[in-house]
Formats: C-alpha cells, sequence, structure tokens
C-alpha cells in the first residue's frame, strides 16, 4: 500500500521546509495580532476552500486564547474596521475570493496578513506583512507515485494543493503555541473557553 510511503514524505516535506519559514517574520506576525488585543480590535480570518478549512481551525484556537477573532463569511462575522487584523490563506496568492476580500479590507484600513507560498503574488502585492509558507512548486508529469518515486521525481508528493495545506496547519498550529508561551496561557485556560456542548 502507498498510504505509508506518502505519509512518511509529507512528513519529510514539513520537517524539511520549516526551516525556510523566517522567524523574524514570524516575530512581527505575532507582534501584529498580540497588538489587536492591546488596542482592542479584531483578527479576521479568510481562505477558500481547505486553506478555508485550516483558518477556522486556527480561529478556534484563537478564541481559546482569548482573542476577538472571527472568519470571514461565517453569518455572525462583524463590519471590519480600520486598524484590524486580516490573517489571509492562499497557497498560490491569487484566490479570487480571498484577494477581492483583502482588498476591500485593506481599503477601509485593515492590517493584512499574508500566508502564501508565493509572496510576488497579488495577495503578497496586498498585504502588509508576508509569511512565506512552502508549497508544491511543480506538476508532475508522470502520474503514478511509484513510478516517480522509482525516477527520483519527488515532488508533487500529493495533489494540488495539499502540501501547501499540511505546512500551514503545522505552522498555524504552532503558532499558538508560541502564542500560549508569550500571552503565559496555559491549556488549562484555554479549555475554560473550549465549548461544552458538541
Amino acid at each position: 500500500m502507498k498510504f505509508k510511503i506518502v505519509m512518511k514524505s509529507i512528513g519529510g516535506y514539513v520537517s524539511e521546509n520549516c526551516t525556510k519559514i523566517d522567524e523574524k517574520s514570524v516575530e512581527k506576525m505575532l507582534k501584529m495580532m498580540m497588538d489587536t488585543m492591546d488596542e482592542g480590535k479584531k483578527i479576521l480570518i479568510i481562505g477558500a476552500g481547505r486553506s478555508g478549512l485550516i483558518g477556522r481551525a486556527f480561529a478556534m484556537r484563537l478564541m481559546h486564547l482569548g482573542f476577538n477573532v472571527y472568519v470571514i463569511g461565517e453569518t455572525i462575522t462583524p463590519r471590519i474596521s480600520s486598524g484590524d487584523l486580516i490573517i489571509a490563506i492562499s497557497g498560490s496568492g491569487s484566490t479570487e475570493l480571498v484577494v477581492t476580500a483583502t482588498a476591500t479590507a485593506k481599503k477601509i484600513g485593515a492590517k493584512i496578513i499574508a500566508i502564501t507560498s508565493y509572496p510576488d503574488s497579488p495577495l503578497g502585492r496586498l498585504a502588509d506583512h508576508i509569511i512565506y509558507v512552502p508549497g508544491r512548486t511543480k506538476v508532475s508529469v508522470e502520474r503514478n507515485f511509484i513510478s516517480r518515486q522509482i525516477l527520483g521525481l519527488h515532488e508533487p508528493l500529493a495533489p494540488l494543493g495539499t502540501l501547501f495545506e499540511i505546512m500551514a496547519m503545522v505552522f498555524l498550529d504552532s503558532i499558538i503555541v508560541e502564542l500560549m508561551d508569550k500571552l503565559g496561557i496555559t491549556e488549562e485556560e484555554m479549555y475554560k473557553r473550549h465549548a461544552n456542548i458538541e
């Protein structure tokens, strides 16, 4: 069966490529996020498709930490105000829904953090700050996974945007741990904000 080979390959990809995420850029992101708490501002997350699901998971953890956080597109999301922080997730940086919403937020005066594999993209050009998260860079002409491995063609390891999405998920979960440390918040405190009707 192929799935174990794929799991090991993807795990190796995450391990190898986490070094490509710039620590100073992450420090700036953390500061921008923590500033929203001090300034009484909101964090709004946007992503489409699977990136949107990752954004929702990140928003939930931010809520557990006490951030005033929403997901753009949900019915309970309030209006964006000047000084709010948008975290936009798009591997390509060209997802129309994400770029359009981010451009609108920028006009209102929101600050933009782009999480993308393509800093020089429409989303990247809109952003006040960019976090480069590696993702898939090639489309293989050889369709069979095992054949690609034998031939030494190790990309893509998974279809479509999977590598970016996995990298983004691991990265954003790691950001939660950084924020727990910087804010001095324990897992027990987070649990008090966890849903008790599920």
